[in-house]
Parts: structure tokens; sequence; C-alpha cells
């Protein structure tokens, strides 16, 4: 089983990760509704296990709750993949929500980088979500995670469907990009972890 715990305790937060690539349990609680319910698209739509519990300092804003669970999530999921041995490497997704369109691609190359391309107004979500900690949590995702990571919002007019088109599509990509198709390294240089 491809599965990471993780575990980050600081003075701003506190978080509990489980990750499991090849599905189970999903329960997450981090004490922000709209931010449980976008990483509930990354399991659903993604396959995975997942179960998240989360505190953190919410009486200062989320920032630092939302980028700390994305440094954890790309701990977990640097974890579970290993060497990344027979991994497909790859993953590409377009995921439409209403009259929005998001694009995101993947490659679980060991190199982070984030290019994240969604114009998103700055709002306060549902109780105390701000959109602009959706580019935060995709760069500390693939910083942590090490991977390639393309994100755009292609069109769209509201912001949720905005938002969790951009995380549909990041689940879907990850699934394509996480399937085991062999057992070699998919690389000229033989690794995938430096």
């Amino acid at each position: 089983m491809r599965r990471a715990n993780i575990q980050r305790t600081t003075n701003e937060t506190d978080i509990r990760l489980e990750l499991s690539l090849e599905g189970g349990i999903v329960s997450i609680a981090t004490g922000l509704g709209f931010f449980d319910h976008m990483l509930a698209q990354i399991a659903r739509h993604g396959g995975f296990g997942l179960t998240v519990e989360a505190k953190g300092d919410l009486h200062v804003d989320g920032h630092h709750l939302v980028e700390d669970v994305g440094l954890c999530l790309g701990d977990a999921l640097r974890e579970a993949l290993g060497d990344r041995r027979g991994i497909a490497r790859f993953g590409e997704a377009h995921a439409p929500l209403d009259e929005s369109l998001a694009r995101v691609v993947v490659d679980l190359s060991g190199r982070p980088y984030c290019v994240f391309d969604a114009d998103l107004p700055v709002l306060v979500l549902g109780d105390g979500f701000q959109t602009e900690m959706v580019r935060e949590f995709f760069i500390a995702f693939s910083v942590r995670g090490g991977l390639n990571l393309h994100a755009a919002v292609l069109y769209g007019t509201n912001v949720h469907h905005r938002i969790e088109a951009l995380f549909k599509a990041l689940a879907r990509a990850l699934k394509q990009a996480v399937r085991v198709e062999g057992d070699e390294v998919v690389s000229t240089k033989g690794t995938l972890t430096r």
C-alpha cells in the first residue's frame, strides 16, 4: 500500500494527515468548511483515502492552516510515492463545473515548480476561506510533493465554481500520474527523487 502519515505541529497549526493512493476513508476537518469541501474533491476525484485533522490560528486568518495543510499533503504524496518506480509520472485533466473550466497538468518529476494562472478576486468564502489561499495551497503542495504543477482556470464567472474546478482537475491529473504502469523509473536520469 502506498500510504503516508504526516504530523506537523507549530505555534500556528497542528495537523495530522493520512494519505492512501489506493483509496480508503475520507474524513476531513480543518475548521474551514469550504477548504474541507475542496480537499474532499482531491480525495474523491483522485480515488485517494485522505484523513485530515487540522487546527490553526483561525482567529488570525486561514493563511497558516491552508498553507500548512498543502505542505503536509505534499509531504504525504512524496512519502507515499517512495522512489516513484513504475508510476505514469505525467497527468493532465480538464474539469468543468457549470460555466467554469479548469486545467491542471502535473509531472511527478521530483523537481518542484508551480505555475498558477487563475484570476480569482480576493474574497472570503464560507466561514473564513480566503480565495488568495488557493494559489498558496497549490504552491506549498507542489514544493513539498516534488512535482511540476501547472494550474489554470480557463474561464468562468462563479468564484466557487472556478476554485472547485481547479481542485477537481488537480485530483484527476494526480490520479493519472500516480497510476502504476510497470516497474521502471520513467526518466532518462534513472531517478525521480533528485
